[in-house]
């Protein structure tokens, strides 16, 4: 969270932290939780498996949407896996990591419990009136908005709505733009140097200057401004073409337009019958390798090598049949 640089006066801590401890009063959270013999932690991370975001996490990933130690998220699915609760499938992709979900058992402890928290909401609720509710909806949201940068972020997320990114082909201008917010880019964020800036030019000028109609550029703008790109290339033979230069600019990240634009090349891929679709990019590349994953691109072969600057990188090849 940001600061403003005004220290708060102590009358101000104290009433923050009076409201807290009101607050954990009320909702019970400082024995057993739900008249359970868990604690709320033991409850926030059943949901988090009960109820997962995007597919099974892993316990990085429940981790650090918890804001939890990883040692002390261990030994709770430890808790879990003793009770018959917690069930491990390897990850398709990294062998260090397991996907998590309950098991039937679990899903049968977890759902009494959350039956419970909604019928306590529900009875705090009940006790006020319809103009009381409100005001309380409306204190919520500012405590909220105020206390929780993520928040802020949804609100931004909310207002970046699809119809007001556009995508287009390759214009004037485009060619220089789309090597220097790779080059500038990636050098800010990884340290990588020119060779990689003339990588990026090199392939877009090599796109401009094919003419198989079957290749596509997609050059997204959001208010007139250039947000994001990505390519569609050859690939080694006739069946296969080759997904190249995805890249987003930062006010543009977390929206989901990275997944939009690597949909288009899929789709575009596939109306051109072509058989499958190959990418080239680097293991600390998370978010772009999240992406791919998750529409069934599977790691083919990784390539450890050391860049401009003595940088070592994986070079890592991916495709998915279409």
């Amino acid at each position: 969270m940001t600061t403003n640089g005004i220290t708060p006066s102590e009358e101000d801590i104290h009433a923050l932290r009076a409201f807290n401890r009101f607050y954990t009063r009320q909702a019970g959270v400082l024995g057993p939780y739900l008249s359970s013999d868990l604690s709320l932690t033991d409850v926030r991370v059943l949901y988090e498996l009960a109820h997962p975001a995007d597919g099974a996490p892993t316990a990085t990933e429940i981790a650090r949407t918890l804001g939890h130690d990883n040692g002390y998220l261990s030994r709770i699915l430890k808790r879990f896996e003793a009770r018959g609760w917690l069930l491990r499938t390897p990850h398709p992709r990294d062998g260090r990591q397991s996907l998590l979900s309950l098991t039937q058992a679990g899903l049968d402890a977890f759902a009494p419990l959350e039956g419970r928290s909604h019928a306590q909401a529900g009875d705090m609720l009940a006790a006020l009136g319809p103009s009381e509710r409100d005001e309380l909806m409306g204190a919520l949201s500012t405590v909220r908005r105020l206390l929780d940068d993520s928040v802020v972020k949804e609100e931004v997320k909310e207002l970046e709505t699809k119809d007001e990114v556009t995508f287009r082909g390759l214009q004037p201008g485009d060619i220089g733009w789309v090597a220097m917010i790779h080059g500038a880019q990636y050098f800010a964020e990884y340290g990588w140097g020119r060779d990689f800036e003339i990588l990026a030019a090199q392939v877009v000028i090599d796109f401009a200057r094919d003419k198989d109609p079957r290749m596509r550029s997609w050059i997204a703008e959001r208010g007139g401004e250039r947000v994001g790109c990505v390519f569609m290339m050859r690939g080694r033979d006739d069946e296969t073409a080759k997904l190249r230069l995805l890249c987003l600019t930062p006010g543009a990240r977390g929206a989901g337009l990275g997944a939009r634009l690597v949909d288009e090349v899929l789709a575009h891929a596939r109306a051109m019958g072509f058989k499958r679709l190959e990418l080239w990019t680097h293991s600390c590349l998370t978010a772009a390798r999240d992406i791919y994953g998750r529409r069934g691109f599977v790691l083919t072969e990784s390539n450890p090598y050391v860049a401009e600057g003595g940088i070592e990188l994986v070079g890592e090849n991916w495709e998915v049949e279409l």
